[in-house]
């Protein structure tokens, strides 16, 4: 009796230590699993992708319901747009520097031009018609619409004259254009997924994306792609959510206009004749007669007299016959400065008026013919960067004219820098007959500090520069037949503290020059009685000497100096050379330039 009452004793402390055992494991493996679903969440929460979504009008720009935002090719412009009796419309600003930068407004006159190979498109604000030249047209639609001095233009017209396709789309209102042209970079989507805003899953999702949908590949950053899908969104997709990339080529309905050009079949030797009055085109008569191999002659015949386009003219009818009876053709040159107007603000003034161009274009035409002149020679100095889109319009618009009369267009540039680009050579090589670099002034009146007027470097260069923009058949490189005699004086201790903290600190000399031509520098350094050394850096003869205190260097322009300058048109491919300045040059001259043009 007692053992049975000792085993069920026992049997009742084992049962409680057993439940003892049972809740003490219960209870380690439900904190295992607590922490567990913790570690779960915070791996979750740390590494899972996330479910939020962007804020598209944050995304695209957008601040209210009247505005368009704008994607082209991949990019999120500013969104400058509206949709105006169901129809997109961009501002003229997006347009010109990411559609097409042909497009040309005028807001002094409230006109949009288009400039075609044989006549300007023409359309006013808040009109359905349209001209090109003398034929009118219409549309169903209003093609120019502003707020206050802001224009936009409707892309239905925009792509008329442009090889781009483009989609309007909802929530948000938003137009998606591509001008892409060739092939590009595509892949499909292997699964259902999402495009984010960057790569990674945390990041918020732009859109979703569907199995098969095609999206244009821009960069490969990782395990991530960033791409465009065809609506519009730009953002990022895991790499393995996409099937290989491929290439695929896009084709338009598209034809480009073709802007025809003059092209002569030899190689040109142009020289411009610095002419300030008719008494002086008598010098021009004995200029030809002692030139060698010369082709071209451009006299400075034309000034702009002011703001509203007149012309001054000293062109000669005698002058012209006297050349072509020489076989040498003339390109009058025409001038911003050294006339009528000669600033900044008055070639922009002029320029930026639609009516005054036409009016100088006009004169510029009509005087030409009359004369018998060959061509123009746009010699324009004058050029701000906020007067870059209304010079080249110039161009345009002058070439059309030109292109009309069988005149020849030639476009006179500085070596090319980064504060000269409102130039726009690339587009002055697709509507002028040549592009001339004035390849001269590396150092110049008023120079800081003595050096060549043109070493071979700096003349290279221009014509590297230049041929990366303009077609190599179209480029002339000027060449000056002058040089500049320097003289230095050490600056004064109070001269030196003054230029403390300015520009001029590290100059330590005061420099003066003086415009020689080539037989005139040669004859200054014979009366030095010094002897030059050839200066294998700028490839010129190089002399210096000291009187009066002060230090005089000169690097010559002469036989030596121009063969290697000259060589770069055969190097090249180049249209021909220019010379600026000439005077009584020597046989050995001639004989450089004439191995070079024939």
């Amino acid at each position: 009796m007692d053992q049975r009452r000792r085993r069920r004793r026992r049997g009742r402390r084992q049962t409680r230590r057993r439940r003892k055992r049972n809740l003490l494991l219960k209870m380690i493996i439900l904190i295992i699993l607590i922490v567990g679903t913790i570690a779960a969440l915070l791996l979750w929460k740390k590494y899972g992708p996330s479910k939020e979504t962007a804020d598209l009008n944050k995304y695209y720009g957008v601040e209210n319901d009247n505005q368009l935002a704008i994607v082209v090719n991949n990019q999120i412009i500013d969104p400058k747009g509206m949709i105006t009796d169901g129809k997109a419309y961009v501002e003229y600003s997006v347009v010109r520097d990411y559609i097409n930068e042909r497009f040309y407004w005028d807001p002094n006159e409230n006109t949009l031009l288009y400039t075609l190979p044989n006549g300007v498109v023409s359309v006013g604000v808040g009109s359905k018609d349209y001209s090109v030249g003398k034929e009118k047209n219409s549309e169903e639609y209003v093609i120019v619409k502003t707020e206050g001095s802001t224009a936009y233009i409707a892309l239905d017209f925009v792509k008329q004259y442009t090889n781009m396709d483009f989609e309007v789309y909802d929530k948000p209102s938003r137009v998606m254009v591509n001008t892409e042209t060739g092939s590009v970079d595509v892949a499909q989507v292997k699964r259902d997924t999402q495009v984010r805003y960057q790569g990674g899953v945390k990041s918020p999702i732009l859109t979703e994306v569907k199995k098969n949908d095609k999206v244009r590949v821009i960069e490969d950053e990782g395990d991530w792609k960033k791409v465009r899908t065809e609506d519009g969104f730009i953002g990022y997709i895991a790499k393995r959510s996409l099937k290989d990339v491929t290439k695929e080529k896009i084709s338009r309905d598209f034809k480009e206009p073709e802007y025809t050009n003059i092209s002569k079949d030899y190689t040109i030797n142009m020289a411009w004749s610095n002419v300030t009055n008719t008494d002086a085109n008598s010098g021009i008569l004995q200029l030809i007669a002692q030139t060698k191999g010369l082709t071209t002659l451009s006299p400075t015949w034309f000034h702009v007299a002011d703001t509203d386009g007149d012309l001054e003219s000293i062109a000669s009818t005698e002058v012209v016959n006297y050349a072509h009876q020489a076989n040498i053709e003339v390109w009058a040159a025409i001038r911003d400065f050294d006339g009528g107007i000669n600033s900044y603000d008055e070639s922009y003034e002029l320029l930026s008026h639609t009516s005054s161009r036409k009016n100088l274009i006009n004169q510029i035409i009509s005087t030409a013919l009359s004369t018998g002149i060959d061509g123009i020679n746009v010699d324009f100095e004058k050029i701000s960067e906020e007067c870059g889109e209304h010079y080249i319009q110039f161009i345009r618009e002058l070439s059309v004219k030109c292109r009309q009369n069988g005149l020849v267009l030639s476009v006179d540039n500085y070596v090319p820098q980064a504060y000269n680009q409102q130039y726009h050579r690339k587009e002055q090589g697709v509507f002028a007959d040549y592009v001339v670099i004035m390849g001269y002034d590396e150092h110049y009146g008023g120079s800081p500090e003595a050096g060549s007027v043109a070493s071979y470097d700096y003349v290279k260069n221009g014509v590297e520069q230049t041929v990366k923009e303009v077609p190599s058949e179209k480029v002339i490189s000027g060449i000056p037949f002058f040089t500049r005699v320097w003289k230095e004086t050490p600056k004064t201790d109070a001269e030196l503290a003054k230029a403390k903290g300015t520009d001029n600190e590290d100059y330590t000399m005061n420099v003066e020059s003086t415009a020689y031509g080539m037989a005139e520098a040669q004859t200054v350094v014979e009366q030095a009685g010094v002897t030059v050394e050839w200066d294998d850096k700028t490839k010129q003869n190089y002399a210096t000497w000291e009187a009066d205190g002060s230090t005089y260097e000169v690097w010559l322009e002469d036989a030596e100096s121009l063969a290697p300058k000259l060589q770069l048109i055969k190097d090249y491919n180049l249209a021909g050379s220019a010379a600026w300045r000439l005077g009584q040059e020597t046989s050995d001259i001639w004989d450089v330039i004439l191995k070079y043009v024939n």
